[in-house]
């Protein structure tokens, strides 16, 4: 059951991580082209800037999810790297308490504004609902809370194969979660 759970994590894990670089790439090209017919052909476009600020809402909100998978979110420890170690792991499960909070504040209140603006459309893509722009903060925000109940119920996934590609040592590991 662990492995299965884990194997679909890790499905979900490398769809936000393609779905983000996917979205990073469209906006290196598109912001270019932007300024390229903006100064250099004298006329601007319209449509590289919503495309790109859509482009960021996709990044930000699929990558935050696969960056808190990862590890390799910002985290402040000073304080907790000085304490007991019996402190630090009731620190360490509230912060996955608070993330649990967070993410579930973005999805209720990220869903709300989806159905707000469900019916208005964007200027420049006059086909795109504005709310449809806005649906990775609920997804994003869910898929974040389920790599936190992964990480309560099978520790950190920081040091799996999956999410360590590219690292060394990397190339030794199944579904182990102590780095061994």
């Amino acid at each position: 059951m662990k492995e299965t759970i884990l194997t679909l994590m890790d499905v979900l894990y490398r769809m936000c991580i393609w779905t983000s670089g996917i979205s990073l790439f469209v906006m290196t090209i598109v912001i270019p082209i932007g300024v390229f017919n903006r100064y250099v052909l004298g006329h601007g476009s319209m449509w590289p800037e919503p495309l790109a600020i859509l482009c960021m809402i996709i990044f930000t909100f699929f990558g935050a999810a696969a960056g808190y998978r990862a590890g390799a979110h910002i985290a402040v420890t000073m304080v907790t790297d000085r304490i007991p170690p019996g402190l630090q792991k009731f620190f360490s499960q509230l912060v996955d308490v608070l993330m649990i909070a967070l993410a579930l504040f973005v999805a209720r209140y990220g869903f709300s504004l989806c159905m707000v603006t469900w019916d208005q459309y964007i200027a420049e893509f006059p086909v795109l609902r504005v709310g449809l722009t806005y649906l990775p903060l609920p997804i994003g925000s869910v898929i974040t809370v389920l790599f936190v109940i992964e990480r309560i119920a099978f520790g950190p996934q920081h040091l799996r194969k999956i999410v360590r590609i590219g690292s060394p040592g990397s190339e030794n590991d199944n579904h182990s979660t102590d780095g061994e």
